[in-house]
């Protein structure tokens, strides 16, 4: 077959209503009233301190001439590593991002909204360990990382299919990306994350992207956000500004996220911390729209406060939930969509403390309007691990804030008057019409927790909701089917990780641990 028939086929599989799966998974549309703990003038107080803080002292920019370039050009002051930028300039540059955005998916059906009121579950990122009821704690894998993108790609209560769902430490680290990357597009037909580890990454990801949806569509609409992270307090590295970069130029959604551990990484105060996390991430905003005007840029927090006995970090605390009510209202006050919460916890092991800890963060997550939402399930151990019950259990709870944020119906329907008219006083509504017509839908329906009496659970064998979960990935990954991919399309794909194999494996010293 010619190249020019290849490009031809890749054309044609790129068309609207090519194959896909039927259906698509909606995200959140939030009803609920924002909870908002800082009064308008509060939130000024804290933009007002966060001014203060980028004027004086500054963000250290450490290894990437570049940026301090790209901010003197623009009227910062820099000094040596540091940059120091005005109101009046970060804000010309802020306005030119969008208030909200499209994610294009494989599956146009899986193509996804951010910002507005609109709650978007990506699951854990990150972890390099991965735990089991049956396997325990151990190094994760390639192979458990495509477990967890097939059963994010089968859970109707995640919308995005993340981005490094674990680390594959059995694959070299200098590659592990393009086998990540791949299994996000061949496993799932939900839209994914880039890689941020290297400048490098990031160029193959933009070209993944422009293989699998062609040049002009990832040119209208991102088809990837990439997490870049603030190496707080107030620092930025090469990598992190160098995969920004990349993305940005190519205008593709970059999450600028602020990694703060109150108490070790900002001051043990609320305010001040918030003020460091929100000065962090509109000055990482700040450059994306430098570098292309429009960029689309997400808000980020990821805020934990240390304990000040062990030094270890805590999640589900009201301070967590505290700045992330805030960190929302700062995001509304610039117009950028936000990205916060999910389901923490310090827990090693899917139990009472994981349980109470991850739901003390969710719940502030709708609550407070959150826009898109890492970690919603699998997080374990403070993030480093990627555990399979906790997946089930958290998708659990997912289910249940999203019928939360649904709100209450008052249609003419939702007050029932038949069923008055058919029950009268005294009776129960059991066998009525109206109850009949609502049966499936009425409540939220649990897949994993047990409303069973005791002598129900106890006949069936006491199983309690962990060992429940562990049947349920598994059953999961058993029914998994692949989704189509065009082959001309899967052809280019393949053909240019091969290519991009060889040329690190040429780079690589020969002393160095092969594949």
């Amino acid at each position: 077959m010619s190249d020019q028939d290849r490009r031809a086929r890749r054309r044609e599989a790129r068309r609207p209503g090519g194959p896909s799966r039927s259906g698509g998974i909606k995200p959140i549309h939030n009803k609920l009233p924002f909870t908002e703990i800082l009064s308008p003038e509060g939130v000024e107080l804290i933009h007002k301190a966060s001014m203060r803080l980028l004027s004086n002292p500054g963000i250290l920019i450490v290894d990437y001439p570049p940026a301090r370039e790209a901010f003197r050009a623009n009227g910062a002051k820099v000094e040596g590593d540091v940059v120091k930028v005005d109101e009046d300039t970060l804000m010309h540059f802020l306005r030119m991002a969008p208030s909200t955005f499209t994610q294009i998916a494989r599956n146009p059906a899986n193509t996804l909204e951010f910002g507005g009121r609109t709650t978007i579950f990506a699951p854990v990122y990150g972890p390099p360990f991965a735990g089991s009821l049956d396997m325990g704690r151990r190094r994760a894998t390639l192979e458990d990382f495509r477990n967890f993108a097939r059963l994010t790609y089968m859970a109707e209560q995640m919308h995005h299919n993340g981005g490094t769902l674990c680390e594959p430490n059995d694959v070299d680290v200098r590659e592990r990306h393009l086998d990540m990357l791949m299994a996000h597009i061949t496993l799932s037909d939900k839209a994914f994350m880039g890689s941020v580890t290297h400048a490098d990454n990031a160029r193959d990801t933009v070209t993944l992207c422009r293989i699998l949806f062609g040049e002009e569509a990832i040119a209208q609409n991102p088809a990837t956000i990439s997490l870049i992270n603030a190496s707080s307090p107030m620092r930025f590295d090469d990598r992190m500004f160098g995969a920004l970069e990349v993305y940005a130029r190519a205008g593709q959604a970059v999450l600028v996220t602020p990694f703060i551990i109150a108490g070790a990484m900002s001051p043990t105060t609320m305010a001040a911390t918030i003020a460091q996390q929100n000065a962090e991430a509109l000055f990482g905003m700040c450059y994306a729209q430098m570098l292309n005007p429009g960029t689309p840029v997400v808000y980020g927090s990821f805020l934990a406060n240390i304990d000040m006995k062990s030094g270890a970090p805590c999640f589900g605390t009201a301070e967590d939930a505290l700045a992330l009510y805030a960190g929302a209202q700062m995001a509304r006050r610039y117009g950028i969509p936000y990205r916060s919460g999910g389901n923490f916890t310090a827990s090693r092991v899917p139990d009472a403390q994981a349980g109470y800890e991850s739901a003390s963060t969710i719940w502030p997550t709708i609550q407070s309007g959150t826009n898109f939402v890492l970690h919603a399930a699998g997080w374990l151990e403070g993030g480093l691990i990627a555990g399979y019950e906790k997946f089930i259990l958290d998708l659990e709870m997912c289910g249940v804030v999203a019928r939360l944020a649904n709100g209450i119906r008052l249609e003419e329907e939702d007050f029932a008057w038949d069923a008055y008219d058919e029950v009268g006083p005294g009776q129960h509504f059991l066998g009525a019409q109206h109850t009949m017509r609502h049966y499936d839908t009425a409540f939220y329906q649990h897949k994993v927790f047990s409303m069973d009496n005791y002598e129900k659970w106890e006949a069936e064998g006491k199983i309690d909701p962990v060992v429940r979960a562990n049947g349920i990935w598994k059953q999961m990954l058993k029914d998994y089917q692949q989704p189509h991919l065009n082959e001309a399309i899967a052809e280019e794909l393949n053909a240019f990780v091969a290519q991009r194999r060889k040329e690190l494996a040429e780079r690589r010293p020969r002393t160095e641990w092969k594949r």
